[in-house]
This record gives structure tokens, C-alpha cells and sequence, in this order.
């Protein structure tokens, strides 16, 4: 071997890492292609089969399934916050407030995955909680100025937010395939009952506490199931 040539574990060492990334990358774009299609009730041997590797090596990649999914919506959090940001520029904050729930309603309805990444909660996936927590004051921002500028009703709470996104997605996954569109009626008729002035009083909003246990139990049920047939149709 000439002087300076690298050797043999040199060269192999570069192309490993090539593969791995190539991998990783592989396993993120078929675990989108399952999650959008099945929500992610989908097993992580399904998201195996899509990419076309072994499940031992998208378990070296990605040793939880909460690793694979705050790898696969961190794109999509990312693009929530944006619609948030946005908002927050409108001079007028009830037409920002109507411009998230249609815009990230939208979203669920495009995307099974992201439908239930809205209703679920993952403590161990730090930076995508970080991310909602952040979109989530930048909301409560919004709702109390839409409250100020009387546009908005006055008990609604952040928690109607999370309500209006788990049933949306309950209408997107009981209806994306025969009616796609079903749901901009629902949140139509969710968005004018929230208008100002009410109409009459609203029964008690959830506990903070109480929406978040929901939100991990269904989180864990997901993680949990070996996940129901594939539904396919999704807008």
C-alpha cells in the first residue's frame, strides 16, 4: 500500500455510515407512507416491509417507535408552528383563530399520521413535545385575543383546540375513504359555535390533567396495538 493510501477499514468505515444514513432515511419515508395511509396504529413491522429492511435494522435505527415518529412529524410540527406564526401576524385574531383549526384540520385530513400526532401525547419524543408546547402558548396567545376583540366566545378554553382536533380526526378516519370531505362540515359547525356571541353556556371544559392522561392512554393504546388493517383513501 502506497503512503497516505487509506486502508482498507478506512474506506469501509465511510461507506457504513452511507448506508446506515441511507437506511434511516429509507425507514423515515416509508413510515410516512405508513403512518399517512393507517394512522399510527400501524405496526413497526409494516413500516419494515415498506422500506425494505429487516426489523432488526429499523430497530437499530430507531430503538422505540416514539423515536420513529418524532422523526417522521417533525416536518409536519414544524409546519403546524408556521400556520401558528402566521396567525399570530393577523391584525384580526378570530380570522388568525379560524386560519389554524381549518389549516391544521386540513392537515389531519391529508395526513392519518399526523391526525392522531394531534390527539396523542409522547413524553419520551422531547422534541417534539418541546414543539407543541411551544405552538400550544403561541395559541393561548391567540384565543385570548381573539376573546378580546369579542369575536370569540368567552369559555372557550385551549383544551376545545385538542377537542376539535380528536374529533376531527375521528370523522377523517370513519370518513376519508367514502365522504373525504365530511369533515370541513364538522369543523364548520364547530368554528360557528365558538363565534361570539355565544349562544348559550357550554357544559364544563376538561381538566388540563385530565385531556393530558387521554391523550398519553391513547398514545400508549396505539403503541401497544399490532394495529388494525391498513385504511386506504385518505385526501
Amino acid at each position: 500500500m502506497s503512503p497516505g493510501a487509506p486502508s482498507a477499514d478506512e474506506t469501509a468505515a465511510p461507506s457504513l455510515r452511507s448506508d446506515a444514513e441511507r437506511n434511516r432515511a429509507r425507514i423515515i419515508a416509508a413510515a410516512r407512507t405508513v403512518f399517512g395511509r393507517g394512522g399510527l396504529n400501524a405496526s413497526m413491522a409494516s413500516v419494515a416491509r415498506e422500506a425494505g429492511v429487516g426489523i432488526a435494522t429499523l430497530f437499530r435505527r430507531f430503538p422505540t417507535k416514539e423515536d420513529l415518529v418524532a422523526a417522521v412529524f417533525a416536518d409536519r410540527m414544524d409546519a403546524y408552528a408556521d400556520v401558528v406564526t402566521e396567525a399570530l401576524d393577523d391584525p384580526d385574531p378570530w380570522r388568525g383563530l379560524v386560519g389554524i383549526i381549518e389549516s391544521v384540520c386540513a392537515m389531519q385530513a391529508a395526513d392519518y399520521g399526523f391526525a392522531d400526532v394531534l390527539t396523542m401525547t409522547f413524553p419520551t419524543a422531547k422534541t417534539l413535545e418541546q414543539r407543541r408546547i411551544e405552538v400550544y402558548h403561541s395559541v393561548v396567545q391567540l384565543i385570548d385575543r381573539a376573546k378580546a376583540a369579542g369575536r370569540l366566545r368567552e369559555d372557550f378554553t385551549p383544551e376545545d383546540l385538542v377537542l376539535i382536533y380528536m374529533a376531527n380526526a375521528g370523522v377523517v378516519n370513519a370518513t376519508g375513504h367514502d365522504v373525504p370531505d365530511a369533515w370541513r362540515r364538522v369543523v364548520a359547525l364547530m368554528i360557528q359555535s365558538y363565534q361570539a356571541p355565544a349562544r348559550g353556556p357550554l357544559p364544563d371544559s376538561p381538566e388540563p390533567d385530565a385531556l393530558y392522561r387521554a391523550m398519553l392512554r391513547a398514545s400508549q393504546a396505539s403503541f401497544a396495538s399490532p394495529g388494525p388493517p391498513e385504511r386506504h383513501g385518505g385526501t
